[in-house]
Parts: structure tokens; C-alpha cells; sequence
């Protein structure tokens, strides 16, 4: 997709892009043994290494007030790829860890879930064609529409999860996902409710280093023959798992900067801290 070269059609789909799970991966990159070595030497346990249930979840995930520079809210399910875990589905089951956290649920078999939006805040003047219907925009109104909605918001959007776990059940999703990076390099599809998402690619990342155990991912999804990149992350913290996906708008405007962009490390700092 060239920069504000779309389609009317191409405009709606940008605009909805947002609340739209079109990507992200897993990875065996960043952390390790150095991690587990960091939690065996702790004498006082955190908060997430008890089994964890939804209402204290709720209390420990990032709200508003958090994150500065953030509006944190409830994840919009107006646009979610399926309303139940159960209605994903992944031809290659080894990748359904990574279909279930680009599809907006919890890596593995958890007891409890929770998830919000963190957006990051800018401010952009007004498109002159904002006024117009898409029907009676010339290409060049089209063009200032997009470079306006990329403006106001081609920042961050990061849907974060926290996800709890009964005995060893952390640690083995934990390796599902590494598993997930591995075998999925070259991507794979997911459906749920007729609907089809086309993943091209799974790429490892350097992770965070946060928390006992964290992979770090990057995904290429394929969006009517567009480029799209999400980059995510998983962290365990005891046995509480925290997965960040974060979408750009401006890249997925742009093909040729489809994948310049973080998970803001200000998001994840903010979440282990209420995890410790």
C-alpha cells in the first residue's frame, strides 16, 4: 500500500485498522536463565506468583493515569476477530499460541484474562476534506484525509493482556510460544466466524528483558495484499503472564515503513511495576 495512495475502500479499512488484530509473533530471543536465576534469588515473592484470579487481575493491569503520555481504557471488542477463543482456528496448531495473541486472547490455558488498550496521545489538526463524504472526495482530498488520519493516528495503539496459570501452566506456555516462533517462520493463517487472516511471516526480536521469562516477536500480516507489521511481546511474571501487541496506523499507511516502530518500553515498565 503506497503512502495515501488508497482506495476509498482502503480509507475505511485504515480507519478501522486500529482496533483490528491483524498481527504479532513470539520469539526465543531476549531473556532467559538470567531471569530465572533473578526470581530464584528474591526472597519475597510478587503478587503474580500466586495464581492470580480475574478481579486481581483487573486490580494489577495498567489503567488510566498509569502510562504517561497514554490513554489506557478497555480493549474495543466492536471490531474483534472472534468473541471466543474457541472459534479460532489455526491449520498448523503448533502457531495457535501466536493466532491467539494476535486475535486478542491469552496464549494458553488460563484461569483468568484481562486485557486494555493503551493509546498514545497526539494531537493533529483537522483534514479541510473531513467535512466531505468519501463519495465526493477527489484523489487529492483522499490523500489529505489519509495523511490526516495518519497524523492523528499513526501513534501506538498496544493492546495489553495479563493471563494467570495453575502449577507449571506459565512456564509451558512460555515454551509453546518459543515453539510458535520456531515452526511458524514462514507464517500461517487463522479463521474464526468465516472470516480469514493471512500471516506471512514470524520474525524473532530482542525482548525486554522484563519479568522471569520474555520473547519478543514481530508478525507481517497480509491485509487485502497490503503489508501490515505488528511487533509483541510476552512476559511471565510468576504465574502471571503479560502479552503487549502494538499496531501502528502511519505504517500501516506506509509499505516501506511497515515495521519501524516499538512496543513503547514506557508500557511495559508501567505493567511489571504493578506486577512486583
Amino acid at each position: 500500500m503506497k503512502r495515501f495512495a488508497l482506495s476509498r475502500t482502503g480509507i475505511a479499512v485504515a480507519a478501522s485498522a486500529l482496533s483490528l488484530t491483524l498481527a504479532t509473533g513470539c520469539s526465543d530471543s531476549g531473556s532467559g536463565s538470567k531471569d530465572d536465576d533473578k526470581a530464584a534469588g528474591s526472597d519475597k515473592p510478587t503478587a503474580a506468583a500466586k495464581v492470580l484470579s480475574d478481579a486481581e487481575l483487573t486490580k494489577r493491569i495498567i489503567a488510566a493515569g498509569d502510562v504517561d503520555g497514554y490513554k489506557v481504557g478497555p480493549a474495543d471488542q466492536s471490531e474483534a476477530f472472534t468473541s471466543s477463543k474457541d472459534d479460532v482456528k489455526v491449520v498448523d496448531e503448533k502457531c495457535a499460541p501466536i493466532a491467539y495473541v494476535v486475535t486478542g486472547f491469552a496464549p494458553g490455558d488460563s484461569t483468568a484474562y484481562v486485557n486494555r488498550m493503551a493509546t498514545q496521545e497526539v494531537s493533529a489538526s483537522p483534514s479541510a476534506s473531513s467535512t466531505k463524504s468519501l463519495e465526493d472526495m477527489t484523489d487529492e482530498d483522499l490523500d489529505d484525509a489519509m495523511k490526516s488520519i495518519t497524523d492523528a493516528l499513526g501513534a501506538t495503539v498496544t493492546i495489553v493482556s495479563l493471563s494467570s496459570y495453575e502449577g507449571d501452566g506459565a512456564k509451558e506456555t512460555m515454551s509453546s510460544v518459543s515453539d510458535a516462533i520456531k515452526g511458524c517462520a514462514s507464517g500461517f493463517k487463522a479463521t474464526g466466524n468465516g472470516d480469514t487472516q493471512k500471516f506471512t511471516k514470524v520474525e524473532a526480536e530482542k525482548a525486554s528483558g522484563s519479568g522471569d521469562d520474555s520473547l519478543a516477536f514481530a508478525v507481517t500480516g497480509d491485509a487485502e495484499g497490503d503489508k501490515v507489521v505488528v511487533h509483541g511481546e510476552v512476559v511471565r511474571h510468576g504465574s502471571t503472564i503479560a502479552t503487549y501487541y502494538t499496531l501502528s496506523l502511519a505504517a500501516f499507511a506506509d509499505e516501506a515503513t511497515a515495521g519501524d516502530y516499538t512496543i513503547p518500553a514506557e508500557i511495559i515498565k508501567a505493567q511489571a511495576a504493578k506486577l512486583a
